[in-house]
């Protein structure tokens, strides 16, 4: 009879702020060589009676940060997610959460004390910011060696992988889809076009020149990509983007913060159009002096919307072809 095999259940967070109109990911790092992981730690259910708990608590202790809105992600716990040469320890499975959180100065010298640091989003998955344009880095890197590597194959599973091309990356008559984020990350996985392949032995080397993106410890760039992807739906459906953005705020700042979790230009009018339309916030009064023009109107989330109506979110985006 075969031994079970031990298991241990982990947890990780995308802990995501926005500054200066950039979607930053918190990371922490044993020290300044190490890859950059999310905040992690194992679940001890003698300490905790629920995960979210533990999460929570390992965070303000790896951080310094207490969390706000927090959501579960996925669980993720493939074989070799944790690989080391040798090793024999238990397979952890990891639960991984996405938790939105603003920056504001208590808590930027706080996570400087921690060795916690801020990372822009876009350096890790570096194909999703179209927000000025369609990125050089898919045409130049990224699509053609993809398409060698669906060439490198016979029979069905050549078409396969041309399919999942056309569906992850919006090729030829498809349109280029923002939220399959995770299917465009596992593709340049499975492909050896990450650093992460050689990571967990899939491969000898990586199969392009230059690095796509910044690397992360084990799985964790997925994870990162899982809640990209979760939160550029979330916020079509459910107001969560008021969760980066602080308690006053103009128009224009509220439109660059969607634009950077989108990772997609908006066009202005529309999207005050959208907002106005949608009863999502309320004048305060107030304005905000703008540099070179007038004072800016400064608005705040109306939270009797969530009273209204069952799905109050902001429908940006959508489609585009590539």
């Amino acid at each position: 009879m075969t031994t079970p095999a031990e298991i241990e259940i982990g947890l990780n967070a995308a802990i995501v702020a926005i500054s200066a109109r950039t979607p930053r990911l918190l990371v922490v790092g044993e020290d300044s060589d190490a890859l950059d992981a999310l905040p992690f730690g194992p679940f001890d259910p003698n300490r905790h009676r629920t995960m979210e708990m533990s999460l929570r608590h390992t965070v303000e202790a790896q951080t310094a940060l207490e969390l706000g809105y927090i959501e579960q992600l996925y669980t993720f716990g493939d074989r070799g997610r944790h690989k080391m040469p040798g090793d024999q320890g238990p397979h952890v499975v990891s639960v991984g959460y996405l938790a939105l959180t603003r920056l504001d100065s208590d808590r930027v010298a706080r996570l400087e004390l921690s060795g916690a640091r801020w990372r822009d989003w876009y350096g890790y998955l570096p194909w999703e910011d179209w927000r000025q344009g369609r990125p050089a880095l898919l045409d130049g890197a990224v699509l053609p060696a993809l398409m060698a590597w669906a060439e490198d194959y016979s029979g069905h599973g050549q078409s396969a992988r041309r399919s999942r091309l056309k569906l992850a990356f919006g090729l030829d008559d498809f349109p280029f889809d923002e939220e399959r984020v995770l299917e465009r990350y596992e593709l340049l996985y499975e492909a050896g076009l990450v650093d992460e392949a050689v990571q967990d032995g899939r491969i000898d080397r990586c199969r392009v020149s230059a690095p796509l993106g910044r690397p992360m410890r084990h799985d964790h760039r997925r994870i990162a990509a899982t809640a990209l992807a979760r939160l550029r739906s979330k916020i079509k459906y459910r107001p969560v983007i008021f969760e980066l953005m602080p308690p006053e705020f103009t128009l224009t700042d509220l439109q660059g913060t969607v634009e950077a979790i989108a990772g997609r230009h908006v066009h202005k009018q529309n999207f005050r159009r959208l907002v106005e339309g949608a009863d999502l916030v309320e004048p305060t009064g107030s304005s905000q002096s703008a540099t070179g023009g007038r004072p800016a109107a400064l608005f705040r989330f109306r939270r009797q919307v969530l009273e209204e109506r069952p799905a109050p979110g902001l429908k940006v985006g959508g489609r585009s072809n590539g």
